[in-house]
């Protein structure tokens, strides 16, 4: 039984798995976006939340732990200078998955990871209710 053992182990060995993640989170700090398939984008999410959560605290210890997970020093040097500080306030959170649909090869679901925006109030604008924008007259259907 696997009680209390978290992560997916994604078909792969080990270490092909931590190299892997290595990868998507290096990827997806330096492009802040990433397209990749379900399961995968599911336990990046894990993976990237810790490494902008040491980004965040923006110690010496914090830099040489996220340089043993990230890949590349001129990523880290951005995970510490821009993304750390974006997501100051943000308790958690700071990937967002959208599904965009099946690969067309083997229909696999592939899903679109992109690191959260800040969180900003909407302006609004005299004349809009609560949803921002005025909702859209429809025609009536003519049957000729």
């Amino acid at each position: 039984m696997r009680h209390l053992k978290s992560g997916r182990k994604l078909n792969r060995t080990s270490s092909h798995r931590w190299a892997l993640m290595r990868n998507l989170v290096t990827a997806l700090l330096r492009d802040e976006k990433i397209r990749t398939t379900d399961p995968k984008a599911k336990e990046l999410r894990r993976w990237a939340d810790r490494v902008i959560t040491l980004g965040k605290q923006g110690s010496l210890h914090a830099r040489r732990r996220a340089l043993g997970m990230v890949q590349d020093k001129a990523v880290v040097r951005k995970l510490f200078d821009t993304i750390g500080p974006r997501f100051k306030d943000r308790p958690g959170g700071y990937t967002r998955i959208i599904k965009i649909g099946r690969r067309r090869g083997d229909a696999v679901a592939r899903l679109f990871g992109r690191l959260t925006r800040r969180h900003r109030p909407a302006a609004r604008r005299k004349g809009e209710g609560a949803g921002g924008k005025k909702p859209r007259k429809r025609r009536a259907l003519s049957i000729s």
